[in-house]
């Protein structure tokens, strides 16, 4: 028998059980992707979500390169900003970046299969901060991200 435990909600809403929070988790983060052309066209995939997480990998393409021949730091930021974007959208609320950086670790080539893994460090009503690690195949640390982000606001009626 499964014991279900509630998990914390900084919303202000009743603890959910672990299970369904999961899958409200895996249901948010499907619905994000499936309106993520760019995600989509870099062929991101998400591997695993759960609340305030999510794995995703992306292979490089040649189309991918910089002029040294290795993945385009604007692609790697790309890819762990979609892990950032999936996490902190993972519980439900709307939330938008309102900050990033990176920090480049080590190359990355051609057909090399990156892995980036976004967990949530601190998250309230308003504002979330993540950090997501990108590595190669071989597990090696290809860049490290940091995300701040907000809730999305409703445009307001004199807009």
């Amino acid at each position: 028998m499964s014991v279900s435990r509630p998990t914390a909600n900084p919303d202000g809403f009743a603890a959910v059980p672990a299970e369904e929070a999961v899958r409200a988790a895996k249901e948010a983060v499907a619905a994000l992707y499936a309106g993520d052309l760019a995600a989509q066209a870099l062929g991101i995939r998400v591997l695993e979500a759960g609340p305030g997480q999510v794995r995703v990998s992306m292979t490089v393409r040649a189309d991918m390169l910089n002029g040294h021949r290795t993945c385009h730091g604007g692609i790697l930021f790309t890819l762990a900003d979609s892990a950032f974007a999936f996490a902190c959208n993972s519980h439900g609320p709307a939330m938008v970046a309102a900050g990033a950086s990176i920090e480049f670790l080590a190359p990355a080539v051609l057909g090399e299969e990156l892995i980036a893994v976004a967990r949530e460090t601190s998250r309230g009503t308003r504002h979330g901060i993540y950090d997501v690690s990108v590595t190669g195949a071989s597990g090696e640390p290809v860049a490290h991200f940091r995300g701040r982000c907000a809730r999305l606001r409703a445009p307001s009626a004199a807009s």
